[in-house]
């Protein structure tokens, strides 16, 4: 996937904003701890979504440990990651998330 974040790299944790945790808790049943294993555990793809309000956000598509997939819509602010959404993939992007043969 195109455009892979340089700065992500450089991120150093994760920024919560208690909104956004909480909605991720009530609509998809995601935790703070499930969120963040995405960006640990491999495969991870990341891709450019769609900007909101000049701020420049990435899709994450990657599991759990667990195993669960997920999609997490992020930004990087300064080295922290700060989850947007955390969700169940569609089965669109589980599609896109298989690997290449």
């Amino acid at each position: 996937m195109p455009e892979f974040p340089d700065d992500l790299a450089d991120c150093t944790g994760f920024q919560w904003d208690a909104g956004n945790s909480g909605k991720n808790w009530e609509r998809h049943h995601v935790t703070q701890g499930e969120t963040e294993q995405v960006f640990f555990n491999r495969p991870v793809r990341v891709a450019p979504a769609k900007e909101v309000q000049r701020e420049r956000r990435y899709a994450a598509l990657g599991q759990s440990s667990a195993g669960r997939l997920l999609t997490v819509v992020f930004t990087i602010r300064g080295t922290l990651v700060r989850p947007i959404s955390a969700r169940d993939m569609s089965r669109r992007e589980r599609r896109l998330d298989e690997p290449e043969t």
